[in-house]
């Protein structure tokens, strides 16, 4: 099989079969985006303890790469700290830049590598990066909380 069939593959199956999706009753932070150049729009909820990311649910309509990367992202940062999440967001996001020059790294971006050869194309690298940059907005509010919070118990 051919490595670029078998990246359609799981692209279709995390769109088919998208992981967290189902907005959780429990969470720090809950964020929404819209890539308005086509229309995509997800709301993701994100729990965060002692600096693990614990939980990421979401809902959203759009098309195949932005379900299927949403669902992606939500699957991977689970159980990472918040600086190895951010890290994780920060290749895929150089990846997603790339033009099709990188091929992603899957020992850090697992199944995220499917989405390499979007960068190929300007007008779906949005719909790729809706997700993650959904996550790290959410991720940027949790810290602000955090750090309002210690500031009023000081």
């Amino acid at each position: 099989m051919e490595l670029d069939s078998l990246y359609q593959e799981v692209i279709l199956d995390h769109y088919k079969h998208p992981l967290n999706k189902g907005l959780s009753e429990k969470y720090g932070v809950q964020v929404h985006h819209i890539n308005p150049s086509c229309g995509d729009e997800i709301t993701l909820n994100l729990s965060i303890e002692a600096g693990i990311v614990k939980s990421i649910t979401w809902d959203g309509v759009g098309c195949s790469i932005s379900q299927a990367s949403v669902s992606i992202v939500s699957d991977l940062l689970i159980n990472k700290t918040l600086e190895q999440a951010g890290s994780i967001t920060d290749v895929f996001v150089e990846l997603m830049h790339s033009k099709g020059m990188k091929e992603g790294d899957p020992t850090i971006l697992e199944d995220a590598v499917a989405l390499a050869g979007v960068s190929k194309f300007p007008a779906r690298i949005k719909c790729a990066l809706l997700g993650w940059m959904a996550f790290k907005d959410a991720a940027v509010r949790i810290k602000q909380l955090k750090e309002s919070e210690n500031r009023g118990s000081n």
